[in-house]
């Protein structure tokens, strides 16, 4: 089963939240942004820790995953954040969640006003591997494909990943298996039990990923 991962696109804001569309699409499948902040507003989804607001590109030639959950939720910054803009401090994202995951040709890389940090790794045929792997993105891009995936879960009896899951009555799919080639990301955060990076470099640039 292949499925083309389409871009995020920006709502209004409405009520300090900048509005967004939780819309990777699976077929015909596409999840609509004002759902989510409603069931944030009645404390159904919860935040893991403080961003801070500066969105990072992560790009990889090809992300392999065993164990695949994804699921919304809203991710707050610290009070008075010099990046909150008009976002009122939340951002809508969509977590992206992998219990074993290899990356090839890892590219990340962040703004930081004229200039980038740039971070490179898993080339030479050494891919990035990870475990437990949670990436918290409003915008993602590629070629992809799932192994007995499931749409529409409720977030709260997701699997694949040990101690991760969503809450009663939010939507979420989950897959054994997932392929994504041609990635692309803009991510908040990432967290990971095991992070193992050959090759990794490291480096000012003006150019991104």
């Amino acid at each position: 089963m292949s499925n083309q991962l389409a871009p995020i696109e920006a709502e209004p804001r409405e009520s300090g939240i900048r509005w967004r569309r939780f819309a990777v699409t699976f077929g015909t499948v596409a999840v609509g942004a004002a759902a989510m902040v409603a069931l944030t507003a009645q404390g159904a989804l919860g935040v893991q820790f403080a961003i801070s607001g500066m969105p990072f590109t992560v790009t990889a030639d090809r992300l392999d995953g065993t164990g695949f959950e994804q699921f919304a939720t809203i991710d707050n910054m610290i009070e008075n954040s010099p990046n909150e803009g008009d976002t009122g401090g939340q951002v809508l994202v969509m977590v992206s969640a992998i219990d074993r995951a290899q990356l090839t040709n890892l590219c990340q890389s962040i703004n930081l006003g004229g200039i980038n940090l740039r971070i490179t790794a898993g080339d030479r045929g050494r891919p990035v591997s990870a475990r437990t792997l949670v990436v918290d993105g409003d915008q993602v891009a590629g070629n992809a494909s799932f192994n007995n995936i499931n749409v529409g879960q409720d977030a709260s009896t997701l699997d694949q990943v040990p101690g991760v899951r969503g809450n009663p009555g939010v939507f979420s799919q989950q897959a054994d298996k997932v392929t994504i080639t041609n990635l692309r990301q803009n991510n908040y955060a990432t967290t990971a039990a095991v992070f193992t990076l050959p090759n990794l470099h490291m480096s000012f640039s003006t150019d991104g990923c």
